[in-house]
């Protein structure tokens, strides 16, 4: 079989596949199996065997499932909904301040966990029955919870930027400090669009009242900010810092965190062993499906690659001739439409391989490359059909937020997803200081 006709059978089975329901780790898997069945026969399954132990044997990816733990036990340790109790109170008094608390929030909280789940079913269950009370516009308050708890899969630590590192061969610390300033540049964009919003529209995100506002004084107000901010401080530097000062491997690290998130659960008094339990039995559910994916998009990866597939697709952008700039808009814009469809796992598999060498030709920094990459990932969790984010608080939200709500809502905020890249685009620094200045 020719490497033209691999590349066009192995994508349009992708898309038979998935838009007949099958689950993406089983879909890639099975199509590896085919078509590595037919181009090179039995001898294909050994490769396969290698892949797996290679996803097995990698002790980067022992983080993942720590960082979910961590997570876990956070969600369980109320941190969350701490903080929002403060916020709810330091920006209530502001148009929109509700909407902006979510996303202040969302970001420490990102900060803190890795994963999109947990920030957006959290922050979905606290803030939206609250912004509901208040006649906040259903949209804004769909889109600022979607969009806020989408930023912990891009601030550091994410899965998503370990899972970046291991298959670009880099720094986990490097991407880690290279996604600080973009993500809280998303973040600013976000409260940025609540405030004007409000100030055009006041009724879309009503201010707290005098006698609400006067419930809690400024003293009391003080000492919320101290109890709550303190914690989750402690664990960011706890894992961050020791990462980004050298103390240790990014495994390592995340062992001290899900220590850290251990204790705060005990200090808050919300430890139980059931809870334990749900945590550990959660992690493992969530381990299981991303080792899964990853281990079916690298079988898929290793036939398209070995094939051939991927100089088809190298040699196909390249002769579009449309530059520098333009084949890496193309390259974002492939991406776009993958993350409608795809899960971010199987699009950094897939796309790697084929877009880390084009960018190495057009002389593009490496980490920025790759951070701009994460960046326009955020989009695939907001973006219909298939946005996580979506179907995350879709699931929570209460019965008078329709999905349409939810739809709309998050359109605004995947389009301000792409002014924060091009703003990271034209401004590379942004990417680049952080990264040269934090790890050497």
């Amino acid at each position: 079989m020719s490497p033209e006709f691999i590349t066009i059978g192995m994508f349009v089975g992708l898309l038979i596949g998935l838009f007949m329901g099958h689950h993406l780790a089983f879909v890639l898997g099975g199509l590896a199996v085919i078509f590595g069945y037919l181009g090179w026969g039995p001898t294909s399954f050994y490769m396969f065997l290698n892949q797996t132990w290679g996803i097995m044997d990698n002790y980067i990816l022992v983080c993942i499932p720590l960082f979910i733990l961590m997570a876990q036990l956070l969600d369980q340790s109320g941190v969350a909904e701490e903080l929002f109790n403060t916020m709810l109170y330091v920006f209530g008094p502001i148009r929109g301040g509700l909407a902006i608390a979510v996303v202040v929030v969302s970001t420490l909280f990102g900060a803190c966990t890795g994963i999109i789940g947990a920030s957006v079913v959290t922050m979905g269950l606290l803030s939206m029955p609250v912004m509901l009370k208040y006649n906040y516009n259903k949209r804004l308050a769909s889109g600022a919870i979607c969009a806020g708890g989408s930023l912990g899969i891009l601030i550091p630590p994410s899965i998503m930027l370990v899972v970046m590192a291991d298959q670009g061969a880099l720094s986990v610390g490097k991407l880690f400090a290279g996604a600080v300033v973009p993500g809280l540049i998303l973040s600013g964009l976000y409260i940025g669009y609540i405030l004007i919003r409000c100030w055009i529209r006041p009724q879309d995100g009503p201010a707290l009242s005098l006698e609400e506002r006067q419930a809690v004084s400024k003293a009391k107000l003080a000492k919320m900010i101290i109890k709550t901010m303190i914690p989750p401080m402690i664990l960011i530097f706890g894992v961050l810092g020791s990462i980004f000062a050298g103390i240790a491997t990014p495994t390592e690290a995340a062992g001290v965190g899900a220590v850290l998130a251990f204790a705060m659960t005990i200090a808050y008094g919300k430890f139980t062993f059931s809870g334990l339990k749900a945590a550990v039995f959660n992690t493992a559910k969530t381990t299981s499906m991303v080792i899964i994916i990853l281990v079916g998009a690298a079988c898929f990866s290793s036939i398209f690659m070995g094939s051939g597939g991927g100089e088809v697709v190298k040699n196909f952008i390249f002769g579009i001739g449309f530059g520098k700039w333009g084949t890496f808009i193309v390259m974002m814009i492939i991406l776009f439409f993958l993350g409608m469809f795809i899960d971010w796992i199987g699009i950094i598999m897939i796309t790697f391989p084929i877009f880390l060498p084009i960018a190495r030709e057009l002389g593009f920094d490496k980490v920025w490359f790759v951070v701009t990459m994460a960046v326009m990932l955020q989009d695939s969790f907001l973006t219909p059909p298939f946005g996580y984010a979506l179907f995350y608080l879709r699931g929570v939200a209460p019965p008078e937020v329709t999905t349409g709500d939810i739809y709309w809502g998050a359109f605004p905020f995947w389009r301000l997803m792409e002014i924060g890249l091009v703003i990271v685009v034209v401004w590379p620094s942004t990417i680049t200081w952080l990264a040269g200045v934090l790890v050497r």
